[in-house]
């Protein structure tokens, strides 16, 4: 019974190849619409993620000064000093790696070649926190921090321009006035999701960038790794805590700095990037309804062409449920025969998107079950009313029909 009306089903739809399919275009749509958008979606979650990720292993950051929204005013809060990351080491036991830092910005300079880059002096427990690995060459040692050697480890992208092709390891730049030796140069990371190069850059040992370029002992950030990223809360808390006693502020004053934990940014920019997936999913869903209409439409125009031939059925004894069933299926086949085709479509756009956009390409199968599902049901719902009207069709007023 069900075969065979599987079968006539599919005599109807050959019957009309261009109207059916024309009927089905909208579904096909509305199926690859959304899922292209909820695919592009989630590759963007996994990139965002993976982007954070890269930026250090369950580290915070401290810097001076207050985090404020809208036009900044007062006085700038003092900068943190070497003292403030020994306490930190001791009195943290949570605290995995605790790395001082001074950043500025300086000419690097090779031969005839110049790149403007950020500078940045530090301790060896920069790269641990910031996972940041060797490349070439070597690392810095805990000697040469303490003397205030004058070597350097640079990103990919310092070496390019100065270097080209050749290495820089073994090389000597100059930073603004100050000559240093390259040892290391650490491994690429490219872009980062909001279009910063995370290779653009040279590390120092903290004490020869004070001696030699700041010429002062400020810290303008401390990067904290915590053990575990469950542990990460818990350190935030007694950095907090410890910061507000070693910089005497009081109960009920604000804290004149910050600590960023990566783990709760990531979190933040995963549910945007999910809230803007469904936000699309929903708009692109919305031509699943307008191709469901459209079915509805044309069947109740096959309704109407063909009812000299359901009156003819149901006179030579077919019965209501089996007419009933005739044009459901129908509809469903239309829309599952699309959503078919919309998920190939789907896949391929959503591929070919990522591509463009330098994401890697997500296969979400639940998506695509639900997208069959949907559009089956899309069928059903909008097929049951032409297929009830055939189905109450009185068999001497179809016969009668022109």
């Amino acid at each position: 019974m069900i075969w065979t009306t599987i079968l006539m089903a599919l005599r109807e739809i050959r019957r009309n190849t261009m109207r059916s399919f024309l009927t089905g275009l909208g579904i096909v749509i509305g199926v690859a619409a959304v899922i292209s958008m909820v695919n592009l979606g989630e590759s963007a979650t996994q990139t965002v993620t993976g982007d954070v990720a890269k930026m250090g292993n369950n580290m915070l950051t401290l810097v001076p000064g207050a985090q404020r929204r809208g036009p900044p005013g007062g006085e700038s809060a003092p900068p943190f000093k070497i003292a403030d990351a020994d306490a930190i080491r001791k009195q943290i036991p949570q605290a995995s790696q605790v790395a001082p830092a001074s950043q500025t910005s300086s000419l690097a300079v090779y031969g005839n070649k110049n790149h403007t880059t950020s500078v940045q002096g530090t301790t060896l427990d920069f790269f641990a926190v910031r996972a940041l690995t060797v490349e070439k060459g070597r690392l810095f040692t805990e000697a040469e921090n303490q003397g205030g050697a004058p070597v350097c480890v640079i990103g990919h992208t310092v070496e390019a321009d100065l270097f080209g092709r050749q290495t820089g390891v073994g090389e000597s730049i100059r930073l603004g006035k100050v000559s240093c030796r390259v040892v290391g140069v650490i491994g690429s990371k490219g872009q980062s999701t909001f279009g910063t190069d995370q290779d653009d850059f040279v590390v120092m040992p903290l004490v020869s960038f004070q001696r030699r370029i700041s010429g002062t002992t400020d810290i303008s950030a401390i990067y904290v790794g915590a053990k575990t990223p469950a542990g990460s809360e818990r350190v935030k808390s007694q950095l907090t805590g410890l910061m507000r006693e070693r910089r005497r502020i009081l109960v009920g004053q604000s804290d004149n700095f910050s600590v960023t934990d990566m783990k709760e940014f990531a979190s933040s920019l995963t549910a945007i990037t999910g809230a803007l997936t469904a936000l699309l999913g929903a708009i692109a869903a919305v031509s699943l309804l307008v191709g469901g209409i459209g079915i509805m439409n044309i069947m109740l125009v096959s309704v109407t062409e063909r009812t000299r031939e359901i009156g003819l059925r149901m006179a030579i004894g077919a019965r209501s449920h089996e007419v009933l069933l005739q044009f459901l299926v129908e509809a469903v086949l239309l829309t599952t025969l699309g959503g078919v085709i919309g998920i190939l479509l789907g896949l391929l756009g959503s591929w070919g998107g990522a591509r463009a956009l330098g994401m890697p390409f997500i296969f979400s199968p639940t998506i695509l079950v639900v997208a069959v599902l949907f559009s089956a049901s899309v069928g059903v719902t909008f097929g049951f009313f032409p297929a009830r009207r055939a189905a109450r069709l009185k068999p001497i007023d179809a016969l009668r029909h022109e």
